[in-house]
């Protein structure tokens, strides 16, 4: 009977999965409330979605330290690895409705708000996949390290369009002509735009820390000293995704952005 020191090659501890589980699930009914209450548009739920794809992840992290199978061990890999994909697409989503709303006309090809929203789109399905498809494979030895570069892949790709988004996010915030619609405790539509970028800027930057590490630890490969080093795990995955959570919920994005653009948005030609 396998052990869960033969697929992780360390023993896992108990209650920090467990804990993790717990948070992330809350955090997910959390944004669910808020987007229900504020009438926000329903692509928020991006966010309840990535929230309990974490939840589940932890849950079978939990199971695996007792009762691992092949089956379970590829499941929690993959349910832990993908959703920040699914995190980036929702930044995504923010800055291209930022820009769509805001109705200003594109000084660049690459501020056209059908390019941010789907060329974004479009690599991070493409990551998502190659990371699935590698993080697939690593289960088993005969595929381990073909597993392995595609993964590598994947992120790496994921980390190439990160850089590119957050430059766009950067020339959107210090762009006048890109206005966000106030939120309840904004006294104008600048500072509402000051917030929304601070958060979306940092939430980008926590999802790239995190795809470094994930990027780093494959490169040192199954067994490795940081692929064996639980504590960072923790650290610059789950701590990361899980501060972006916070942001957002604290700086809930659904403010700005009710159903329908509103008379906050101005419009600009």
């Amino acid at each position: 009977m396998s052990s869960a020191h033969d697929y992780f090659t360390y023993t896992p501890i108990h209650g920090a999965p467990e804990a993790a589980a717990v948070v992330f699930f809350l955090v997910g009914v959390v944004i669910a409330v808020k987007t229900s209450r504020t009438s926000s548009p329903k692509w928020i739920h991006i966010l309840t979605g990535t929230a309990v794809a974490e939840s589940v992840g932890y849950a079978l992290r939990a199971v695996c330290i007792d009762h691992v199978s092949l089956g379970l061990y590829i499941a929690m890999n993959l349910f832990l690895l993908l959703p920040p994909n699914a995190f980036a697409l929702f930044e995504y989503k923010t800055i291209g409705e930022v820009v769509r709303r805001s109705r200003a006309k594109p000084s660049h090809f690459w501020l056209r708000p059908k390019f941010i929203t789907w060329f974004f789109f479009s690599s991070d399905v493409f990551s998502f996949m190659l990371q699935s498809t590698g993080g697939s494979m690593m289960a088993s030895e005969s595929t381990t390290k073909m597993g392995k570069w595609i993964a590598i892949v994947g992120l790496a790709i994921q980390l190439f369009f990160l850089t590119i988004f957050f430059f766009i996010a950067i020339s959107v915030a210090r762009n006048g002509l890109y206005t966000v619609p106030r939120g309840p405790k904004d006294a104008t539509w600048e500072g509402a735009k000051r917030k929304l970028m601070f958060n979306v800027i940092l939430s980008t930057t926590l999802i790239y820390i995190r795809s470094i590490y994930r990027l780093i630890e494959f490169a040192d490969g199954y067994g490795g000293k940081i692929y064996s080093c639980e504590w960072a795990f923790y650290v610059f995955d789950s701590a990361m995704i899980l501060l972006a959570f916070v942001l957002n919920i604290v700086l809930f994005v659904g403010h700005h952005f009710n159903r329908a653009p509103t008379s906050d948005a101005i419009e600009i030609y």
